[in-house]
């Protein structure tokens, strides 16, 4: 494997999935991704995975995904991998995207199970042999049945595990008790990573390596010390801060993610909240709920959130809503 992506299969912790920061016009705010790329460094990140579900992959152009891939590459300075959301419904297309991420300089490329068209097993694992022999990158898996309507079998996560560049996979198909029976079939080099805020320490538990995670945009210091004191065998302590991240990622996802990771963000001063469409705003009632617990979080985790100070959440909370 080249040294490009060589550190990309010891991936483990938590990695933010990044948001996708937009202007008013809906053009991308290459400064508040800089700076959440800065951030989320500063804070512990183990890699910054970007273009996928939260960074609004389906809305880009490929001339934006390659332009967040190379900003990602530059704030980095391969302190930490940059992991490239790449997938698509299209074998021919996702080749593209791959092959489009690795000429951006990004470490590893996320390739998500096809959508909508629900290939068969054999059709899945021939989709994904195509783009790992595509390109010199490390390729991670992405199985979100819930979005695509169709999902990894073990046995052919299994076969795949078999090609050298295929490392790892990001798991959002619910069951956190997964790597007990993967890992097995897989080996201990292969990464297992729970795909789901909610059920990651338990996926942790059960054999998993870490998460990707949209919960630690706002959170990070959270995130990694609940697993760390789990790593290091403080089950009590990873419970206790389990806690309030289960009340921060319940209210994050009251609505289709990124919408309300966005407008979290704004209420910390980091980015506007704009999505395109077909996403459109956060309701009344999530809004609220959100600003409640984010400023519980603030008050009780101050050290843990990342962004501002409790002034710019009221401006942030006034341009939010404007």
């Amino acid at each position: 494997m080249p040294a490009i992506g060589r550190h990309v299969s010891r991936q483990s912790g938590y990695a933010p999935a990044l948001p996708t920061p937009f202007d008013a016009e809906e053009t991308i705010d290459a400064p508040a991704f800089e700076r959440l790329c800065d951030l989320q460094l500063a804070n512990g990140a183990t890699a910054l995975v970007v273009c996928g579900t939260t960074g609004e992959a389906p809305t880009l152009s490929p001339e934006e995904h390659k332009t967040l891939i190379r900003i990602a590459v530059r704030q980095a300075r391969g302190r930490i991998p940059v992991v490239a959301g790449a997938g698509g419904n299209a074998t021919a297309h996702a080749i593209e995207l791959t092959r489009d991420a690795e000429a951006a300089g990004a470490d590893a490329v996320l390739s998500v199970v096809p959508y909508y068209n629900k290939p068969t097993q054999p059709g899945l694992y021939a989709h994904f042999r195509a783009i790992a022999e595509s390109t010199g990158l490390p390729v991670m898996l992405y199985d979100v049945p819930s979005r695509t309507a169709c999902s990894l079998a073990d046995e052919t996560i299994a076969r795949l595990a078999e090609i050298p560049n295929i490392v790892g996979l990001k798991d959002a198909a619910g069951d956190p008790t997964r790597p007990v029976r993967l890992r097995p079939l897989v080996g201990t080099n292969f990464r297992l990573l729970s795909g789901d805020d909610a059920l990651a320490l338990a996926y942790l538990a059960h054999g998993g390596d870490g998460c990707i995670s949209v919960t630690s945009n706002v959170v990070p210091g959270l995130c990694r010390n609940m697993f760390l004191a789990w790593k290091q065998g403080q089950s009590e302590r990873a419970q206790r801060l389990a806690g309030p991240i289960a009340q921060l990622t319940a209210a994050l996802f009251r609505e289709t993610n990124p919408v309300p990771v966005k407008h979290a963000l704004a209420l910390l001063g980091l980015i506007f909240p704009k999505v395109r469409l077909p996403m459109v705003g956060l309701g009344e009632r999530s809004y609220a709920e959100l600003k409640q617990v984010l400023f519980r979080m603030c008050d009780e985790y101050s050290e843990y959130v990342i962004g501002s100070t409790m002034t710019d959440y009221a401006a942030a909370d006034r341009s939010a809503t404007g």
